[in-house]
């Protein structure tokens, strides 16, 4: 439907339905408007954004029953807003006051505090709670090399992969694998090679307690986890792990002291200002 066909839809629905008549014309129109009740607009460019790739018999529905609930929600608001409720005032207005409370803190945490933790404070609060870093998962270093089951020389990347020999793995799985992941400088979960490999969570925790090197395989492809370095579940975690944690504890805190002391210090420089009058 065109766009002048869509706009007359819409102003006789401005007649039949709203009935706003001849003496809502008489009103200076807001640019792009359609309809207009108590002040509230509802612009075309809505209404036609409705109607895309409709026929005109859906297109006039889709629009009334949209301007229906639209009139009908700024009506019962009007009117509800008509009735004085103190109760609802206060709710308001702390709402409000909430809202600029929280920005304002916001903007005063994003560009005063200091966000950097120091070393020093991760290891001690690591040392000082060692209970609190505890890992519910194992997490491990190492790589995963994704190979189809017919594969040539598959002992031999068993072999390489446990030195590891890198130079060869690399040569190796440059002409066979089907995937490839080194991942030794950083940790992944087993929830995180659970998405890489076709294994139990509870059989893949049992493997990585007796050995550094897991195959498993499917109907079309085998897959070698080499571990080179390891924490299982249930153990504490390696502090450059739990250094993420650490901060976010840090920063908690500090965020809650920052705050206090700047509400002290309004309220300091409040009563030095003698802005705050006390009555006797």
């Amino acid at each position: 439907m065109n766009f002048m066909r869509k706009t007359g839809i819409i102003i006789a629905l401005l007649a039949s339905f709203l009935l706003v008549g001849c003496t809502a014309f008489e009103k200076k129109q807001q640019a792009g408007a359609a309809v207009e009740l108590n002040g509230q607009y509802l612009y075309r460019s809505t209404l036609d954004s409705l109607t895309l790739g409709l026929d005109p018999e859906d297109s006039t529905r889709v629009v009334q029953q949209y301007v229906s609930q639209w009139a009908k929600d700024i009506l019962v608001y009007d009117n509800a807003k008509a009735r004085p409720n103190e109760a609802i005032e206060r709710l308001v207005e702390d709402y409000r006051r909430a809202l600029y409370v929280h920005a304002y803190e916001e903007y005063l945490v994003e560009r005063r505090m200091p966000k950097t933790v120091a070393d020093s404070t991760v290891a001690q609060l690591y040392a000082q709670m060692p209970d609190r870093f505890t890992l519910d998962e194992s997490i491990v270093k190492g790589m995963l090399v994704v190979i189809p089951n017919d594969a040539p020389k598959i002992d031999k990347l068993r072999g390489w992969m446990t030195k590891p020999d890198m130079d060869a793995i690399e040569k190796y799985v440059y002409q066979n694998a089907s995937g490839y992941e080194l991942f030794t400088d950083k940790w992944l979960t087993t929830t995180e090679l659970l998405a890489k490999m076709p294994v139990e969570r509870a059989e893949l925790e049992t493997r990585l307690k007796a050995k550094n090197q897991i195959e498993v395989a499917d109907t079309l492809k085998t897959y070698l986890l080499q571990v080179e370095d390891k924490h299982l579940r249930g153990e504490q975690m390696p502090m450059e792990y739990a250094r993420p944690q650490i901060e976010k504890m840090v920063l908690s805190a500090r965020q809650v002291e920052f705050l206090t002391k700047e509400r002290e210090r309004l309220y300091n420089e409040a009563i030095q200002n003698q802005k705050i009058h006390f009555y006797e």
